[in-house]
């Protein structure tokens, strides 16, 4: 089940016409003369004003820091590669969870811990407050690299007139309670309506996220992690016999069971659009298409956790990581106000202002259970599924050789999603990425 994902997770492909005045081009806008602090990020329109939102309240609090924001365009870690090399990386930068170790291990981004130890009381705050899987998630080699700004992890969401018109009880509204892949393949077939023709006209199941982590994640959810360790890993999980058999079962909602679009019917379609019309009765993502659906027309929809497979019965459902942070160049000339934006935008006010936003997850746990969030999502009845998913979630491998690791996947997942290979043939593939691992 192979989809084509846009939003958070891809890079921005148009910028478009920026209402904000402020956003530079990358090369003017990372010039180490300039009189102003560089924030480089990524971002759809809605995100990318909800940052400027941000940094319009720091610049108000501190108007003796000019900050100038950047938007990246198609590309990030050759652009970050090639101006950092250059001597034009940014003073801040947005840092995402599986490839910032790269970053890392090239010596671009400063260890934080520089800064932490100087500021006692705020690092004191974020222990208490914050949720250590978010920050661990940044940690590589001993050095905190990053700080994380929002939660990205993957839930379902699901359309709820399409369960009560099904007869269906509603599903988990926790994740420590969760429904199994029996009970979440059930739902799915009883959810997938065909037209006598054999077309479906309304799916049971469609995923909105790279459909090889989706498969990792179901994986991740049958009691095996991807990687052993998950920092600085020697060997990929992919020929253990529980990662199997969660792959198979993920690409058997498609090819063997049909609840689900397969690869040829997904390049003709926007899951995401399935879901927002009424065609589509579950759709696994994340919270960066909340916004989307929102918007949508007579969609009555809430969220629930991921299923757990039979290695897994009894405990908690989890998510992924799936969180972006910001960073501070290691060549930066103005460390001291890049510390005071990152403090910003990770603590209490940065981090109310994203939860009342719509769009993002906060980190912390007062913006997480703050009127603001729990407002902004009013329509959710099962709120608690984006409250505590930072606190069950599981990170991914954290390796500077991710992208490389990343094309082989690509390549092996493909014909099992598709449904040609059997998911055992993954079991071929771990020896070619230990081999990658151990020269990254």
């Amino acid at each position: 089940m192979l989809d084509k994902p846009f939003g958070r997770r891809g890079l921005l492909r148009g910028a478009g016409a920026l209402a904000a005045a402020s956003l530079a081009p990358w090369t003017a806008g990372c010039a180490p003369d300039e009189d102003a602090l560089t924030f480089f990020f990524a971002a759809n329109p809605d995100e990318r004003d909800a940052r400027i939102r941000i940094v319009d309240e720091f610049t108000r609090r501190h108007p003796d820091i000019k900050v100038r924001p950047v938007l990246a365009a198609p590309g990030v870690m050759q652009q970050l590669s090639t101006f950092c090399a250059g001597g034009r990386c940014p003073d801040v930068l947005m840092a995402w969870d599986l490839t910032y170790a790269e970053l890392a291990a090239r010596g671009v981004l400063l260890d934080l811990n520089t800064m932490l130890s100087g500021d006692p009381a705020f690092a004191a705050g974020l222990k208490s407050d914050g949720i250590g899987a978010l920050y661990d998630s940044f940690t590589f080699n001993g050095g905190q690299y990053a700080l994380p700004e929002q939660w990205s992890g993957n839930f379902l969401f699901y359309n709820k007139r399409l369960f009560a018109e099904a007869g269906l009880p509603a599903p988990p509204r926790t994740w420590e309670q969760p429904w199994t892949f029996t009970e979440f393949s059930s739902a799915a077939a009883a959810l997938t309506k065909r037209h006598r023709s054999g077309r479906a006209t309304q799916w049971g199941f469609v995923n909105m996220w790279f459909s090889y982590y989706s498969a990792g994640l179901f994986a991740m959810n049958n009691g095996v992690p991807w990687s052993t360790p998950l920092k600085n890993p020697t060997h990929f999980n992919f020929d253990n016999d529980a990662f199997i058999e969660a792959v198979q079962f993920y690409a058997d909602l498609a090819n063997k069971h049909k609840v689900a679009p397969n690869a040829s019917e997904v390049q003709s379609m926007s899951t995401p659009d399935l879901f927002a019309g009424g065609k589509a009765a579950m759709a696994m993502g994340g919270h960066w298409r909340y916004q989307t659906f929102i918007r949508a027309d007579g969609l009555d929809f809430d969220v629930t956790a991921l299923p757990v497979g039979p290695r897994r019965q009894g405990q908690p459902a989890h998510s992924d990581i799936g969180s972006t942070g910001l960073a501070i160049s290691a060549g930066s000339q103005r460390k001291e106000q890049a510390w005071e934006f990152v403090k910003f935008a990770t603590g209490p006010v940065g981090q109310a202002l994203i939860g009342e936003s719509s769009l993002f997850v906060p980190v912390l746990q007062s913006a997480l259970n703050s009127a603001g969030f729990a407002d902004a999502h009013r329509n959710l009845g099962n709120l608690a599924v984006l409250t505590q998913g930072p606190a069950y979630s599981e990170g991914l491998p954290v390796t500077p050789a991710w992208e490389k690791i990343v094309a082989l996947m690509d390549r092996s997942f493909g014909p099992v999603l598709r449904g040609s290979r059997p998911a055992t043939s993954l079991a071929g593939l771990s020896p070619a990425i230990d081999e990658v691992l151990r020269s990254p």
